[in-house]
């Protein structure tokens, strides 16, 4: 697979433009020495490290090792005099903590009790009033606002619209791979055009039609007289992500037309 640089979506190998965004892809090569897929203009492969470029190299640094001739004479530090303990210039005095007095007052040991509040007068709970409160509640706002039905799910259909005549073809919804061509033994077609005009120029086994999750996919198999999406031919092995709207002619001179739809 081919990842695109602009919005790395995965094309086959071999592809030449993104069949999502039709950015040009990168080309890639083999590596000589691991096989691993590179691109041509790569200097070294990024799995074995390989230089695909033999006429570049890089420059070796060589360490260089002094001689003992060219080191001078080691010197010697003298040892360092550790200073003499100095005696501190401030003397320490003793914390006195001080004593109370007798005229000081001494905090009471015992705490007048708080008064209790009176009691509630007592109501007596009957049944009655329990269903009256229970009945009096306000009611639950419904949250679904009136008139709106709720959202069911519609799976969408694809057609093909035979231009010269109007004539609609509805996309198989069991098959996820729709050949398009004429009868023959080999790969019998899901859509027979050569009840068609100017069928003979569209091959027996001509393109195909690739379903995958909610987009679709148009691709050339090496038909003779290939394969157009909106007056642009598709290369064969390129994959083209059909949108509502796009013109497939099949063959040379739009003879064989047809328009792409989603309903």
């Amino acid at each position: 697979m081919i990842v695109c640089p602009n919005c790395n979506h995965q094309n086959p190998d071999g592809a030449s433009q993104c069949e999502a965004c039709y950015t040009p892809l990168p080309v890639t090569a083999s590596c000589s020495n691991c096989g691993a897929a590179v691109q041509t203009d790569a200097a070294f492969c990024g799995q074995c490290g390989f230089n695909l470029r033999p006429g570049s190299t890089v420059p070796e640094v060589e360490l260089t090792v002094p001689s003992a001739s060219t080191v001078g004479p080691t010197v010697v530090s003298p040892p360092v005099q550790q200073p003499a303990p100095t005696e501190p210039l401030i003397a320490l005095e003793t914390l006195v903590t001080p004593t109370i007095g007798p005229n000081l007052e001494k905090t009471p040991d015992t705490i007048p009790p708080i008064p209790e509040p009176p009691p509630l007068p007592s109501v007596p709970v009957t049944t009655e009033s329990v269903t009256t409160a229970v009945n009096t509640s306000p009611p639950v706002p419904d949250l679904q606002p009136a008139g709106v039905a709720k959202t069911q799910l519609q799976q969408q259909s694809a057609r093909l619209i035979h231009v010269q005549t109007n004539t609609p073809i509805e996309l198989p919804h069991s098959l996820s791979v729709v050949h398009i061509g004429k009868p023959n033994d080999l790969v019998p077609p899901d859509i027979d055009v050569s009840g068609f005009a100017n069928s003979e120029i569209v091959s027996r086994v001509h393109a195909n039609l690739r379903v995958e999750g909610d987009a679709c996919y148009l691709e050339d198999v090496g038909s003779s007289n290939g394969t157009y999406v909106n007056n642009t031919p598709l290369p064969k092995g390129n994959r083209h992500r059909l949108r509502p709207g796009d013109r497939i002619s099949l063959g040379k001179g739009d003879l064989v037309t047809f328009l792409f739809q989603i309903s």
